[in-house]
């Protein structure tokens, strides 16, 4: 393996390695636009058509079924009040400690956890293990399958290992900062510096409000703790012609999550989340066809307002990501 490819494979798999471990609207986009990992998608065609069958024969069909109609919107109704009230709780809380699995077909299997804080930009560290998959195998090439990841407003850091660092003269940790993610990862990662600023762990809610697509499926437990299960299926191509309704930034909010999905050539994806007494997010999971494979992802997440307290590695032991790409330090 030459400097160049261990320079851009190292690269490219500890930028993917921190933003997985965020949402599957990072882990597709990031993934995607990856040489090393695989091609990006296109969008795949659109979902059914949705289209209502034939006039039923009889007033009474009819107004049987008007009857029904009315009785799934004011259950869909309150379904939307009650997911818009946790896409709040979940926002002012400001922080949660985080568990989540990822798997996304033959590429790649991965666990992670930690502890993050949102609202004034992404605070917080992750511990990421890849576990399986093609990613696990090149990471074990590159040294260590496990890597830390540290959060901050302006950029993350990846420690991508001692194996990386020898090999490109530098030290064990690579800074990503936001505004430099498409020249890294590619042009697959447009608007990602973007997303990581603005992540919350509601952002799944606010997709699945989007859809349209919204049901409560009853109440379960999670972890122990009674909490209400809502699901629903988003189909981007649809998305794209949806008046997301009023409040402040949403429609440009919602046009780039539905790009970034359709980019993955995402044609359904579908969402569920657990939430408790307190209106508070304990769990989701979302599931989706992509262009690299079949992904799915679950989190939980728990002590909200726990502190978080996360700093930059020393400057000594830390390689910004694009000087890193634009070539080696030091002779191996």
């Amino acid at each position: 393996m030459t400097i160049t490819t261990v320079r851009r494979t190292g690269l490219v798999l500890a930028a993917t390695v921190a933003l997985t471990a965020l949402t599957t609207l990072t882990v597709i986009s990031a993934c995607t636009s990856s040489a090393v990992l695989g091609p990006s998608g296109s969008a795949g065609p659109s979902g059914p058509s949705g289209d209502r069958g034939a006039d039923t024969d009889t007033d009474t069909d009819t107004d049987t079924d008007t009857g029904a109609g009315q009785r799934d919107e004011a259950s869909r109704l309150r379904s939307v009040t009650a997911l818009r009230s946790a896409e709040r709780s979940t926002a002012g809380a400001g922080s949660a400690r985080v568990e989540s699995t990822t798997a996304m077909g033959s590429l790649m299997s991965m666990t992670a956890d930690g502890t993050l804080a949102w609202g004034d930009g992404l605070v917080g560290t992750l511990t990421i293990t890849y576990t399986d998959g093609a990613v696990a195998d090149a990471m074990r090439r590159l040294g260590s399958t496990s890597m830390e990841a540290r959060y901050l407003p302006d950029a993350y850091y990846a420690r991508a290992g001692d194996t990386f660092a020898a090999r490109t003269g530098g030290g064990p940790w690579i800074r990503y900062g936001h505004d430099d993610l498409e020249d890294v990862a590619g042009g697959g990662a447009a608007g990602l510096g973007d997303q990581i600023r603005g992540f919350t762990p509601q952002q799944c809610v606010k997709l699945l409000l989007a859809s349209g697509d919204v049901r409560r499926v009853g109440e379960e437990r999670v972890r122990g703790t009674p909490a209400t299960r809502y699901s629903g299926t988003v189909e981007p191509a649809r998305l794209k012609t949806r008046n997301p309704g009023p409040g402040t930034g949403r429609s440009a909010e919602l046009a780039d999550l539905t790009q970034q999905l359709i980019r993955a050539g995402v044609t359904t994806q579908t969402v569920d989340v657990w939430v408790d007494d307190r209106d508070l997010l304990v769990k989701k999971v979302e599931r989706a066809k992509t262009a690299t494979g079949r992904l799915t992802q679950t989190a939980y997440y728990a002590d909200y307002g726990v502190k978080v307290t996360t700093e930059a590695p020393p400057a000594a032991d830390t390689q910004d990501a694009t000087d890193v790409l634009d070539g080696p330090r030091a002779a191996p």
